[in-house]
């Protein structure tokens, strides 16, 4: 898609985006997007676009401290066991995984 394409703002502040905009980011009826304003612009980012961001920059910062999705996993296993016998007196042996 090429060039500006110019939208008007209906009466409640919609705007319909331009089917090659919408072809572009794959954008379809019911679709979740993120609406940022900036000075002088608005970003419109499809939601799963950022939520693939986060998850990716969630995978970087794992890789850089030396952990795996596993090791991460089992330590949240850890940590929950541990707070289920702190707080309701059942050892880690009886709790069932």
């Amino acid at each position: 898609m090429k060039g500006r394409k110019l939208v008007r703002i209906q009466e409640k502040g919609q705007v319909t985006l331009p089917v090659a905009v919408r072809q572009q980011l794959g954008l379809k009826k019911g679709d979740l997007v993120s609406v940022e304003a900036t000075s002088g612009a608005v970003i419109i980012t499809p939601q799963e676009v950022l939520a693939t961001q986060a998850l990716d920059r969630i995978g970087e910062l794992l890789r850089e401290k030396g952990l795996t999705l596993e090791e991460l996993i089992a330590a949240g296993r850890e940590e929950r066991a541990a707070l289920i016998a702190e707080l309701y007196g059942i050892p880690k042996e009886k709790q069932g995984d």
